[in-house]
């Protein structure tokens, strides 16, 4: 009796794994990279602009989470558990965006709406259908992600478009083998009720070696590639080492905790600091 009455107390969240399920996780990526981006090219970034990124990753992290029905993590558990609570957050977190956005200049406000528009689209075919596992969703966001941290730079650098194109791909890369590093640790055990798309199935048979060939092209970005700052294929190369890592010992943690550490990951931008 003892010991049952132990295993039905509910362990505390850790402050990593609160940090996901908060969905503080994602933003606080979005916003570092917007910023690291920036600074390497030696742009000086208002404080508004990675503000305004955290604000719209949020809302969309944390609506994401509570359309979600089928196949429920923690993750949307957790937010399905305290749903009053985040719908008044996404509320406060729009109108703060709302108050931002005359800040950020009309190029990237032109760039944001295209890319708004795509992932709107994007949200319907996933909440509005039942077609949502035929979609490449790691793929999608891996793309999404990318584009939104480097608009901010292109938009007011059109010049460093072209340069920038190579470390955009293969952060969009990073972007996406994170999500499906998670998958793989997520469904390690567990059956979802709908088969992956055939790309994430095909990604994920050969997840370690398309995880070194980014780590490979990145380094040699930033060996070989001076157009590009070198921080930022650098920080690709560090990132893309720290997944392979939780990779290699991912059955040492809990779900949560690893996809709390596998977005902890993508900060990697703060270790090169001194370099920029």
């Amino acid at each position: 009796m003892l010991s049952r009455t132990r295993s039905s107390r509910r362990t505390p969240a850790s402050p990593l794994q609160l940090w996901h399920l908060l969905s503080f996780d994602a933003p606080t990526a979005a916003a570092t990279w917007t910023w690291f981006l920036a600074t390497a090219n030696h742009i000086h970034l208002p404080w508004t602009s990675p503000l305004a990124m955290a604000a719209a990753v949020w809302c969309l992290y944390a609506g994401d989470r509570l359309l979600d029905t089928e196949d429920l993590e923690p993750r949307h558990r957790f937010h399905h558990q305290h749903r009053d609570a985040f719908l008044i957050g996404i509320v406060f977190a729009s109108l703060t965006l709302a108050v931002l956005l005359p800040r950020i200049p009309s190029e990237s406000i032109h760039l944001y709406l295209i890319l708004g528009g795509l992932v709107f689209g994007y949200f319907v075919l996933i909440h509005a259908t039942r077609n949502a596992h035929r979609l490449p969703k790691e793929l999608a966001v891996g793309i999404c992600f990318a584009a939104a941290t480097f608009i901010p730079t292109v938009s007011r650098r059109p010049e460093l478009r072209l340069p920038l194109l190579a470390p955009a791909i293969l952060f969009a890369a990073l972007c996406s083998l994170n999500c499906l590093f998670i998958y793989a640790w997520e469904h390690e055990s567990a059956h979802s009720s709908h088969p992956p798309h055939a790309t994430t199935r095909f990604a994920l048979r050969h997840l370690t070696l398309f995880t070194a060939v980014v780590a490979v092209l990145s380094a040699l970005l930033a060996l070989f590639d001076h157009r590009c700052p070198r921080p930022i294929p650098a920080a690709t190369v560090l990132s893309t080492a720290l997944l392979l890592l939780l990779h290699h010992r991912h059955q040492r943690y809990s779900t949560v905790t690893l996809r709390a550490a596998a977005d902890l990951a993508l900060l990697t931008p703060l270790l090169l600091i001194p370099l920029l």
